[in-house]
């Protein structure tokens, strides 16, 4: 095993000049005595030297030592095109010299409008009203809003609980906290959210020889004992459900956990048959990273209520929207007085600026037909992954959906037996990628690639390959 000295050694760069180098450790040190950063371990932060990104290129992040490093998972799945498109940088700064924000709380704007009625025009039919929030977390925290408050305001105030799937992870304010509750995410917090009625997904379902298949045929079988155990939830709970909540075709955060297109057909079915809405959580698998612009697509569904972020602007501004059908909307709709108005909302919802970034983003989107890159690139990925991932000693099954992969580094695949946690395997496979100039990121000991859809084929291989090689010395000895 590595000490932290020599884990700190793979993440040292040769610095251009002692001048960089310098600024480079007063950066360090600095951000070591001021920030709190996400998702991170403080200790863990302390024994290793961090990358302090200062510039992109394409599909390369830059360090403040000169460094190149591939984004090998979107900047946190969120990069659709590369850093720095002329075209997205262009509208930007058109915009910028416009107006950078101005509110939608009682005032609107061109880039607002335009990009509301883009979007009623690309997603399923009937979602015809666009609400702006800031963040994947802020767009579902306002669908559980709206969903409760509908039922509430059409004579069904029974409807007060819902229906989300085991390890379902749907942001981390509270009310997405509740409904998504991942596992070791949330955990000691249930004093403040409220309880949701958990169903076990696919996954979950799969047949299990000494870790879980992800076939199609598997996938298909525990798609039904999945929709089973739904029915029954359902059913037990009567009507007092005011919505099921599930990220369509992959549950993400879970650790890329598959459903097939079935599965999602079904609980539409099954949320109809129950008189209850469905809200699908797109934040992750919207703008083409599951093959086509939304999952539901591949279902030939489409939700009540639909959440979306990340993509919505190919990763530059923080941007999101909640999309609902004209019965959600007009259940809002009254005199003043009866106080039916979606009392909710952010500083920062529908700014200007971001709206002006995702149209742009879309506008790329449609030029250069990102989605035909989508579908060569995932058959790219497919065939590096069978050549680089499968056959190491410690990877378990590889799980796809378009360009979103996923796979556990294992002590014993044979067993599915993991590596103690302190070990932190997936984390030192971080840091020896870092090594090869490639950035990826895990979940806990779930290794996660998800490059930006148009990384061209000797790039993937780059990324798919240094992964492989740094799993491979991360579990070695």
């Amino acid at each position: 095993m590595k000490t932290s000295q020599q884990l700190s050694q793979l993440t040292s760069s040769e610095p251009r000049d002692p001048e960089t180098r310098q600024r480079t450790e007063q950066l360090v040190d600095t951000d070591r005595r001021v920030l709190w950063h996400p998702f991170t371990q403080t200790s863990e932060w302390l024994s290793y030297d961090p990358l302090v990104i200062e510039s992109a290129d394409g599909f390369h992040l830059i360090d403040s030592d000169g460094n190149r490093y591939l984004d090998a998972v979107s900047s946190i799945w969120c990069n659709v095109h590369g850093h720095g498109h002329p075209k997205i940088v262009a509208a930007m700064k058109e915009q910028l010299d416009r107006v950078s924000h101005s509110t939608m709380l009682g005032l609107s704007h061109e880039p607002g409008i335009r990009l509301a009625e883009k979007l009623i025009e690309m997603t399923p039919a009937p979602l015809t009203r666009v609400f702006y929030s800031d963040s994947g977390s802020t767009a579902v925290e306002a669908a559980i809003r709206m969903a409760f408050q509908y039922w509430r305001q059409t004579g069904e105030p029974q409807r007060k609980t819902f229906i989300s799937l085991t390890d379902g992870y749907h942001g981390d304010t509270l009310g997405s906290v509740s409904v998504g509750f991942s596992e070791p995410f949330h955990t000691g917090y249930e004093p403040i959210t409220f309880r949701a009625t958990k169903v076990d997904p696919p996954f979950l379902c799969a047949p299990i020889n000494g870790f879980r298949k992800c076939d199609e045929e598997s996938l298909n079988a525990a798609g039904e004992a999945a929709l089973e155990a739904l029915a029954r939830a359902l059913t037990a709970a009567g009507d007092t459900i005011a919505a099921v909540i599930i990220e369509p075709l992959v549950q993400g955060a879970a650790g890329i956990w598959p459903q097939s297109p079935t599965y999602v057909r079904g609980v539409r079915e099954l949320c109809d048959r129950h008189g209850t809405l469905l809200i699908c959580d797109e934040v992750a698998t919207g703008f083409g990273r599951t093959g086509t612009m939304f999952a539901v697509e591949q279902a030939g569904i489409s939700p009540d209520i639909m959440c979306l972020a990340k993509g919505l602007s190919a990763g530059y501004v923080p941007v999101a929207a909640t999309l609902a059908t004209e019965r959600i909307f007009d259940a809002f709709t009254g005199d003043y007085s009866e106080y039916k108005t979606l009392f909710h909302g952010h500083t920062y919802g529908g700014n200007p600026l971001g709206c002006a970034t995702a149209l742009a983003n879309l506008e790329v989107m449609e030029e250069e037909r990102t989605l035909d890159s989508v579908a060569e690139g995932s058959e790219t990925l497919r065939d590096l992954l069978e050549e680089y991932i499968v056959p190491l000693n410690h990877a378990g099954p590889v799980r796809q959906v378009g360009m979103m992969v996923g796979f556990d580094v294992l002590d014993i695949p044979a067993t599915g037996a993991r590596f103690p946690a302190d070990e932190r395997r997936a984390h030192r496979a971080v840091l020896e990628a870092r090594a090869r100039g490639v950035i990826i990121r895990p979940l806990a000991d779930t290794m996660v690639l998800m490059p930006p859809l148009n990384m061209p084929p000797e790039l993937l291989r780059e990324a798919v390959k240094a992964t492989g090689e740094a799993i491979d010395a991360a579990t070695s000895g």
